[in-house]
């Protein structure tokens, strides 16, 4: 009987780790649209201008997403953390849904105006919000639901389903320019996409309402209703109670942020801009990159479960610091598509030793009543002052002429925050996830 009751709980552990990460990859999928449209929908949103003033202007936008991540962090970690995981992955996916299907009916500049921008801008303070609150719910989400020696491996599906959302909307990127003409996806095509993610949210919200509680959050819950006076998740306990740990995902984020969003939404543009690939040709490479990527994490996570999370995020420190110059430099030369796979693909195993453990190193940091939040907010923080103006910046020094300038910007922030993952504990040994 404990046999088969043990057998019940695996299966249902698994059940909702996929169920939590298949909506994970559709909120992923509808944030990253932007990025990988947005070649097509800038000249319809913004005053006609050179290309890169109009990438400018559509990377000033999701700069801006960014802005409310920490807004969003902050009402949904708690929320999560008082009301539930899933009540806060549900809710995280409504939002998303409004602000896609927002900006796949909004009319062009040419007809409505100011108001074309304003309504995107509107739009993405929408998705800014549901994803501040989707990676701590979901990253703690996934880190309570799986055990003590496999934590690793499962969370790890955190970036898994991230990179998978960001895949599909190249895939439908792909596929768009199989099928439309140029002239077609730049006028009214762009919008497929946007309309597909609204769709795919509100199955997903209809998912989430299915999933189980983790045990941490009962456990949390249950101590709280026998005793009045338990702690409970604010903004000001997390950095009066627990600062250390709150400065250190800061910290400890800067880097590994900027690197993950320079390789992979900057990147493709980069290879249009730059290295003067076609758009087409970009998104082969940078999908086939990503693709591999994606593979590639569970591995790591897994690695992370026998050797520890320490020397993961070392090895990222290390090696982003020597070859992130040189990749970039190199990269910025090369018209052969093969080459530019390869050096794509160096960057993003670089840059696995941070993303592949982030979320449980984070969750394993913060006890059970303020571990939403603790994982959301300070990443949330670090994510929108680094990753999200990542491309804004990029661009600025490309217009300036200086474009070699972003690439010692990538190098030195990863050097900061190989400091942080050298002096921290090994969180493995250390963690305050106690449920098995």
């Amino acid at each position: 009987m404990l046999m088969k009751n043990s057998v019940a709980d695996q299966k249902g552990r698994l059940k909702s780790i996929l169920g939590g990460s298949a909506g994970n990859m559709v909120e992923w999928y509808d944030w990253y649209v932007y990025s990988a449209f947005t070649l097509y929908f800038a000249p319809v949103f913004f005053p006609k201008g050179d290309q890169t003033a109009q990438l400018l202007n559509a990377a000033a936008v999701f700069a801006v997403g960014f802005l409310m991540r920490p807004i969003g962090a902050w009402i949904m970690g708690i929320y999560a953390d008082r009301r539930g995981r899933k009540a806060g992955l549900t809710l995280s996916v409504t939002l998303m849904c409004t602000g896609s299907l927002m900006i796949a009916v909004t009319p062009g500049y040419d007809s409505i105006g100011v108001f074309a921008p304003i309504v995107l801008v509107l739009a993405r303070l929408l998705q800014g919000i549901s994803v501040g609150g989707e990676y701590g719910a979901s990253a703690t989400y996934l880190s309570e639901m799986a055990g003590k020696s496999r934590r690793g491996f499962f969370s790890s599906f955190q970036y898994v389903t991230l990179i998978s959302g960001q895949l599909l909307a190249l895939a439908v990127l792909l596929i768009l320019q199989q099928v439309m003409s140029e002239q077609s996806l730049e006028a009214w095509g762009w919008r497929i996409p946007f309309a597909i993610g609204g769709v795919l949210a509100v199955i997903v919200f209809y998912l989430r309402r299915g999933l189980a509680e983790t045990e941490s959050y009962k456990n949390a819950q249950g101590a709280q209703g026998k005793d009045a006076k338990a702690p409970r998740s604010s903004g000001l306990a997390l950095f009066t109670k627990y600062p250390r740990e709150a400065f250190t995902v800061i910290a400890l984020t800067a880097g590994g942020t900027l690197a993950f969003y320079a390789y992979t939404t900057y990147l493709q543009k980069f290879l249009v801009n730059t290295s003067g690939f076609s758009r087409e040709a970009a998104s082969q490479i940078t999908a086939a990159a990503l693709f591999v990527f994606m593979v590639i994490q569970p591995a790591a996570g897994a690695l992370s479960d026998r050797i520890g999370r320490k020397p993961l995020m070392v090895g990222f420190g290390v090696l982003g610091v020597l070859f992130t110059y040189l990749i970039f430099s190199t990269l910025a030369g090369t018209k052969d598509p093969y080459t530019a796979f390869a050096l794509c693909l160096a960057a993003l195993v670089i840059v696995t030793g941070y993303t592949s453990i982030n979320a449980v190193v984070k969750a394993e940091m913060f006890p059970a009543h303020i571990r939403a939040l603790g994982v959301a907010l300070p990443y949330a923080i670090a994510n929108t002052v680094f990753g999200g103006t990542a491309e804004y910046v990029a661009l600025w020094f490309k217009q300036a002429g200086i474009e070699y300038g972003f690439f010692w910007y990538v190098t030195v922030m990863v050097g900061l925050s190989l400091i942080v993952y050298l002096r921290m504990k090994d969180t493995r040994q250390h963690s305050l996830i106690h449920e098995d």
